[in-house]
């Protein structure tokens, strides 16, 4: 079993920054690729970013490319989020995801086993 708690979330405006955080807990000993999603209301849970467990991989969204920064920090068992250049459509709940497969960067939500309980992350105009 493996929790995931996110954090970092809040209010920001347009061209401001945030740097969300996921701390695991429990299997943690094991190989991880991480993902972030984000789901605003009314909508489906969307990819933003995924890393390798080496961190050596990762993938963007392309809409957040250049602005997003995914990283991991396997020794203190947490993953990151730097998200600049905020824009209001980025408004959303944004969760961490673990992956407990293959090598393979999973873009979809059901390729994934574990999941955090979400951050808001607000963007104003």
């Amino acid at each position: 079993q493996v929790q995931l708690v996110e954090s970092g979330g809040g209010l920001v405006q347009a061209g401001g920054s945030l740097k969300l955080s996921c701390a695991a807990s429990g299997r943690t000993f094991s190989s991880y690729t991480m993902g972030w999603f984000r789901q605003a209301p009314g909508k489906e849970r969307e990819f933003v970013a995924v890393i390798s467990w080496s961190g050596d991989r990762t993938y963007y969204l392309d809409s957040v490319k250049g602005r997003f920064t995914i990283s991991r920090d396997n020794a203190k068992n947490t993953v990151y989020l730097q998200m600049n250049s905020l824009k209001p459509e980025d408004t959303a709940v944004y969760y961490c995801a673990a992956d407990l497969g293959g090598v393979r960067l999973h873009v979809k939500w059901y390729e994934y086993d574990y999941w955090g309980q979400g951050t808001q992350v607000t963007v104003s105009s």
